[in-house]
């Protein structure tokens, strides 16, 4: 006789998405009845052939702690629901990385004493057959529980609570390192002809893998080869292992939207993620049934060594196919962190102004706040003579500014012949900057902050820095990657 049960996403202590139709479910003998009740609403349903259950709960209100029970042949009963706003927190190790790592983790954790913030995290588990299920519990937000959680989402999370009073839930299925194809279900990798030459590689991995699966050898070559393949098979660069391992046992639950840190992994083939990344979204939203809700990431920071001439970037390129997402899906926004990185390590410590610049664009977005959130970004150029007027969208209400010295750094400039040179650049008005360069008499592209770590300082006055762009469409080094 089998109990009725449910997925580790739904238990004690967890938050449920206010305001909108929430699904529950679960396993129990097939046919047998399964009812469900919170809040003085009550939902029936029956156990189809494979055990499997589920019901849609009416819309709820904020409000005091709920009790949710779940009978069949037996009891469950879940206690301390509360009902706010639940945001998924994803990517690779930017969003992985826990408060303990972060900048002043003594101060933050003695201060995290926050009773209606709820916390849980996704395992990392990587295989190729959709999980229904993991092994975690939602918590409360205290000193003890903090550290460990991913910082950006806690500080995400805070500034969400702290600007409305609601309860906040917070899901961290983040893997570090992981690659934007293992978070998408496979099938839809296989099914277009783009990633053939990304999934024909794979394929010959898992062929060798079986192989020597299948040998037995005692040869110590082959031991280690097939040790480094076992540890592809089950790691987070696999197409579809993450989408299988920690996104599918908590697909549906209601959410309000998602945000995201990722892109490190990928940087090599970024011209692959103009399209790999909108599809990674739009999967997700489809998957979930929540219609198109919002998906806000954070830009690449700054990294690596600064370099003295202008020159092709593999993480510029990637950076502005984050920036293209935008203009590809709906309720979407980007963190720009240009300015908050370490050159040193590809895990900067200030992971609350990330949080910040996350938190903008759901307060501005989805909570109505009237706060500037978005950075400023290139609109359109003027060539007159040897200078370029670039114009500027979103650059707040007192315009543009220029960081610890008046005029503006991290402009190049090219002509015809594509060979870039830094440039002189100076602010006109709150929305221009005229940028030329007496090397270059017949300009005809600029690009900005266009480097892995560049050397850049323009700003709105509000703070938030300007993206990085270039107004060519010139061949990148990326763009023949597969």
């Amino acid at each position: 006789m089998a109990d009725v049960r449910v997925p580790a996403i739904f238990g004690s202590n967890m938050v449920l998405q206010r305001d909108q139709a929430n699904p529950v479910w679960g396993w129990a003998e097939p046919g047998e009845e399964v009812v469900v009740t919170i809040a003085g609403q009550t939902k029936k349903t029956k156990a189809d052939d494979q055990g499997k259950w589920r019901v849609m709960l009416d819309p709820l209100t904020l409000g005091d702690a709920k009790t949710m029970v779940i009978e069949g042949k037996n009891r469950l009963e879940f206690t301390d629901v509360l009902i706010g706003e639940v945001w998924l927190c994803s990517g690779q190790s930017n969003m992985q990385w826990s408060v303990d790592q972060s900048n002043d983790a003594d101060l933050e954790k003695m201060t995290a004493n926050y009773p209606h913030i709820r916390l849980i995290t996704v395992p990392r588990v990587g295989v190729q057959e959709p999980q229904d299920n993991f092994n975690g519990e939602w918590l409360q937000c205290t000193s003890d529980t903090v550290g460990s959680f991913s910082a950006v989402g806690y500080f995400f999370g805070r500034q969400l609570h702290q600007s409305l009073g609601v309860p906040i839930g917070l899901i961290d299925n983040a893997w570090g390192g992981s690659s934007c194809e293992a978070w998408v279900n496979r099938d839809l990798l296989e099914a277009d002809e783009a990633y053939a030459p990304l999934m024909e590689r794979w394929s010959s991995e898992e062929a060798k893998f079986e192989e020597l699966s299948a040998a037995d050898s005692d040869d110590e070559k082959q031991a280690k080869q097939l040790a480094n393949l076992k540890s592809r098979m089950t790691g987070q660069h696999r197409p579809g292992n993450l989408y299988c391992g920690v996104l599918h046992p908590i697909l549906g639950y209601g959410i309000r939207g998602a945000i995201w840190y990722q892109g490190e992994s990928n940087a090599s083939r970024a011209y692959q993620y103009r399209d790999l990344f909108p599809l990674m979204i739009q999967s997700w939203r489809d998957e979930w049934k929540q219609g198109d809700f919002p998906f806000y990431w954070v830009q690449l920071a700054d990294f690596r060594d600064e370099v003295s001439e202008p020159g092709d970037s593999d993480w510029a390129e990637l950076r502005e196919a984050q920036t293209m997402t935008m203009d590809r899906l709906p309720n979407t926004g980007e963190a720009v962190i240009i300015d908050i990185g370490e050159g040193r390590d590809i895990h900067p410590r200030n992971k609350q102004d990330v949080a910040k610049r996350l938190a903008r664009w759901a307060l501005a977005k989805d909570y109505g706040l009237e706060i500037e959130h978005q950075s400023p970004r290139y609109k359109s150029v003027e060539t007159e003579g040897n200078k370029m007027t670039l114009t500027f969208d979103h650059v707040g209400a007192q315009g543009l500014y220029t960081f610890d010295v008046k005029h503006p750094i991290g402009f190049t400039i090219a002509g015809e012949d594509q060979k870039f040179v830094d440039a002189q650049a100076k602010l006109v008005g709150k929305d221009k900057v005229v940028v030329w360069s007496d090397e270059v008499s017949e300009p005809v592209a600029v690009r900005y902050a266009w480097a892995t770590n560049p050397v850049a300082n323009v700003t709105a006055r509000n703070g938030l820095p300007l993206t990085p762009f270039r107004t060519d469409d010139w061949k990148g080094v990326t763009a023949d990657r597969k």
